[in-house]
């Protein structure tokens, strides 16, 4: 696909780069390819090591990896939208050639983002335990996910600086340096964590420790190397001479990723609320139900990938051409990315429904009631994936164009009183089967909210920022050298 664009003169990146000319449907299952291939290695990563720790350490470690590693996904949601902000306005004066705008925009968000991180780690550290209270972690997994939590925390920083660079990358169109990163994390996190968990000559065996301290370290390595590669490689996202004051954050630029990260994280943190929630209710059914859930969830992630994916490359793609003006190729990604989702989501679907006993069997063992409990939840809730997919693209191509606060308020819905309010409403009824059946209806309630606002929703007429700040950049853009505009390597 694509390579990074680089800062030289000639052609701009809206000329020439394939997001905003190539064939849609080809370009865009081409840049989402690498995207996936990150997600599978992510996953494939992730279940590997509860593998490890189902196996050799149990279903009480395994329920306590469950709650921590959703207890990080809340901590990272807390500063993800200032992220997914600057992703889309990385996209947007990428799409218009404008090499500068990139940087600054990569400079502001790299200056918020590394403090916000280090706050929510060291307050993520001082009260993981009162949070696992809340969350109602089951008495035989509370001390080793503590354990486990606040190692991780640890690594948060070097984590999301990670995250936002593979993001800002994707967002030049370079999907392919992202994917060699998560191959370098991917091969470190699985080759550390049996040695640290069960040890090996030297090496003590640090039990659950020891997996927090692989995926910490993997991390950290692969933001170092990735760094190297970015200033070796000279690719436009990086920062050299006087662009590092870029760090020192433009309010300009902060009011706009503020006013557009904010509700885009706030959408995170509504997730991660409410799929607390329904990991309290889980909880509440037992540490046999609760690891059950977990091992399902293993599977869900590879039925997510590929919307995901798809989600951030038509993310990426609609950017690039609502920076470039080419609003007639909008409807063209939509459609594309609706129907490579049905495909590609349908077919994960249909393959993880057919042998989901024997993948569930790598985390639960061959027999016990854990092993039919998580098949019977696969059951009733993987189907929803592929309404969950169309949903992705949809609110990807409106949050490309900075429409963020319907989606926020839809994904309340869904979430709150479809999920939740059904759970709690039929649980005296239907038991545990109302928390499975509640996430499935949940999903039908996004995709109709979602299509309804794609359709008749005024999201076109929304902007990335004030039309002072585009306009100064426009100008400053037109009067710049040679280096302001950006082109793709090689």
């Amino acid at each position: 696909m694509t390579r990074a664009l680089k800062a030289k003169p000639g052609r701009s990146a809206a000329q020439s780069n394939a997001l905003v000319s190539g064939s849609i449907p080809r370009t865009l299952f081409l840049f989402a390819l690498p995207t996936l291939g990150s997600s599978v290695l992510q996953s494939l990563n992730g279940s590997i090591n509860s593998m490890w720790v189902g196996r050799y350490l149990g279903e009480a470690a395994l329920a306590a990896t469950s709650n921590a590693n959703m207890l990080m996904f809340m901590a990272f949601c807390l500063i993800f939208g200032f992220g997914m902000a600057a992703t889309i306005l990385v996209g947007q004066r990428a799409g218009a050639g404008n090499a500068d705008g990139v940087r600054r925009v990569i400079g502001t968000a790299q200056g918020l983002l590394i403090p916000l991180a280090v706050a929510v780690s060291v307050l993520g550290w001082i009260f993981a335990a009162a949070v696992l209270k809340v969350l109602g972690t089951p008495p035989q997994s509370f001390a080793l996910a503590q354990i486990y939590l606040r190692v991780l925390l640890l690594s948060m920083p070097a984590g999301m600086v990670l995250v936002m660079l593979t993001m800002a990358l994707r967002g030049v169109g370079d999907a392919m340096t992202p994917l060699w990163a998560m191959i370098l994390v991917a091969v470190l996190d699985m080759g550390l964590n049996p040695l640290l968990i069960l040890g090996w000559g030297p090496v003590p065996a640090l039990g659950i420790a020891g997996s927090a301290i692989a995926s910490a370290s993997a991390n950290v390595i692969g933001l170092a190397a990735l760094l190297v590669y970015l200033y070796r490689r000279d690719i436009s996202i990086r920062l050299r001479g006087r662009e590092w004051r870029y760090l020192v954050p433009d309010w300009s630029l902060v009011r706009t990723i503020g006013a557009k990260g904010v509700p885009m994280g706030m959408q995170m943190i509504v997730m991660a609320l409410s799929s607390l929630s329904m990991l309290g209710l889980v909880n509440r059914q037992g540490v046999v139900t609760t690891a059950a859930y977990g091992a399902v969830m293993q599977l869900w992630t590879y039925i997510q990938m590929p919307a995901m994916s798809l989600g951030a490359a038509v993310s990426a793609m609609a950017a690039q051409n609502i920076g470039a003006r080419r609003w007639d190729r909008i409807p063209r990604i939509t459609h594309s990315g609706i129907a490579i989702n049905i495909a590609l989501t349908g077919a994960a679907v249909l393959v993880l429904t057919l042998v989901d006993r024997p993948a569930l069997g790598l985390f639960l063992g061959a027999d016990g009631t854990a092993l039919q409990t998580a098949h019977h939840i696969n059951v009733i809730v993987s189907w929803s994936f592929i309404l969950f997919g169309v949903s992705m693209v949809l609110t990807s191509v409106v949050r490309a164009n900075g429409a963020v606060v319907i989606p926020l308020l839809m994904l309340v819905v869904s979430r709150i009183p479809v999920q939740l309010g059904l759970a709690f409403a039929l649980l005296p009824r239907l038991g545990a089967d109302a928390i499975w059946w509640a996430s499935a209806c949940s999903a039908v309630a996004a995709l109709l909210m979602s299509a309804a606002y794609y359709r008749y929703g005024r999201w076109r007429e929304q902007t990335m920022g004030p039309p002072s700040l585009i306009e100064a950049e426009e100008e400053a853009l037109a009067d710049s050298n040679p280096e302001g505009r950006m082109q793709p390597s090689g």
